[in-house]
């Protein structure tokens, strides 16, 4: 195959042709300053108010102001965990769970470090939460801030946020949501949800990468981390990075008028993908809850082989996945996300995750399964476990 086939779309995605041609007259054209006073700075932000209008109609909030341009999903989780803490005071009690991505578990433990009591809880096999152990810690009796995932980023299994946000609630506490995987992929309607806050980022649904944005619900407090300037109604100082912000804007609006077509030929290819790999790769397992998940992701562990073995072996012939394990400090460390989950200790090196998006084909999921049963036999051929 002489092109790239690329399954690597919970990583990042391509920027929409779309997207592109909304964003190219912000770079020559319209490239005043929006805080300007003079018409022609001031007339680029009508162009930001109508993005935001945008982002808030696919997250299906009640008014367009309470979203905040961020510059991408981390810094989004970040403002959420960290800006709700500190302007809630106290010491709040921290809840998250062991799958959250490196965003969310990054602050949250820095938190811990600083003295504040963190709740991390446990998945069962299938990546799924318990409600009761969600239940207890939100009625901790004092002040609570948890941020939960709304779906996985390495498996796919999504979470019943709704639920979670309600016992959350409940207890009296604020509830973030990583929405990251989802937005786009999933409908979305926080205004009739216990949310409080919630994070997308724009790479992840074919805007550009630089560009994200946090939902805080009207009456939510939250502290600025960024400061010195009155952009994002004091809650992010800083020039708005408006090309970024249109294309962000763009990239929604084609979400929401394709969102049900994209998820239907994402599962068809997925679901055609994984049966073929199971049918042909013996020592094959789904990790996740089959059913539950994101419609795209796949992942797949292998038994006795490595995965990083394995993505080179893909790379050789042109096609684009991810591992969910991490080569650090010089040796395997296998995905904490597959940890937390249990998967055995025989395949938890040997995972893939194959994650379809927009543009891939039928041609590209047939390329894949040709290609799989060598690479695997070959692996298995040299792996001294087998």
């Amino acid at each position: 195959m002489d092109s790239t086939v690329y399954v690597d779309n919970n990583a990042t995605t391509a920027v929409a042709p779309e997207v592109v041609e909304a964003m190219l007259p912000f770079f020559h054209e319209h490239w005043g300053n929006p805080s300007s006073m003079h018409a022609f700075g001031g007339n680029v932000k009508r162009h930001i108010d109508d993005a935001r209008d945008k982002v808030a109609a696919l997250l299906g909030a009640a008014h367009p102001s309470e979203i905040i341009f961020t510059s991408c999903g981390s810094e989004s989780n970040n403002m959420a965990i960290r800006g709700t803490v500190d302007a809630m005071g106290g010491h709040p009690h921290v809840i998250t769970t062991r799958v959250e991505h490196a965003a969310v578990l990054g602050p949250c433990h820095h938190l811990e470090d600083r003295g504040y009591r963190l709740t991390t809880l446990e998945v069962d096999g299938r990546g799924g939460l318990d409600l009761d152990k969600v239940r207890e810690a939100s009625a901790s009796g004092k002040k609570t801030v948890a941020s939960v995932m709304w779906a996985n980023n390495e498996t796919g299994v999504i979470f019943p946020v709704e639920t979670v946000g309600g016992l959350v609630k409940e207890g009296g506490g604020l509830f973030h949501t990583d929405a990251v995987q989802v937005a786009g992929k999933l409908p979305i309607a926080v205004q009739g949800m216990p949310v409080d806050l919630l994070s997308i980022s724009g790479h992840k649904l074919h805007a550009p990468k630089g560009v994200g944005a946090l939902y805080v619900r009207r009456g939510t407090k939250i502290t600025p981390h960024i400061l010195g300037g009155h952009q994002e109604r004091g809650r992010r100082a800083g020039t708005e990075n408006v090309p970024y912000i249109v294309g962000l804007g763009k990239a929604c609006e084609l979400a929401m008028r394709r969102m049900e077509t994209d998820a239907a030929n994402e599962r068809r290819l997925r679901d055609r993908l994984e049966a073929g790999i199971l049918a042909t790769c013996k020592g094959a397992r789904v990790n996740g809850d089959s059913a539950n998940r994101l419609p795209n992701t796949s992942n797949i562990s292998f038994e006795f082989v490595e995965g990083e073995a394995i993505l080179l072996m893909l790379d050789d012939v042109g096609i684009c996945a991810s591992t969910g394990s991490a080569c650090a400090s010089g040796s395997l460390e296998p995905s904490h996300v597959l940890r937390a989950m249990d998967v055995p200790r025989s395949m938890i090196h040997g995972s893939i995750r194959f994650s379809l998006g927009r543009y891939n084909t039928d041609k590209d999921v047939d390329y894949v399964l040709e290609q799989m049963p060598r690479i695997i036999d070959r692996l298995r051929e040299l792996s001294p476990f087998v």
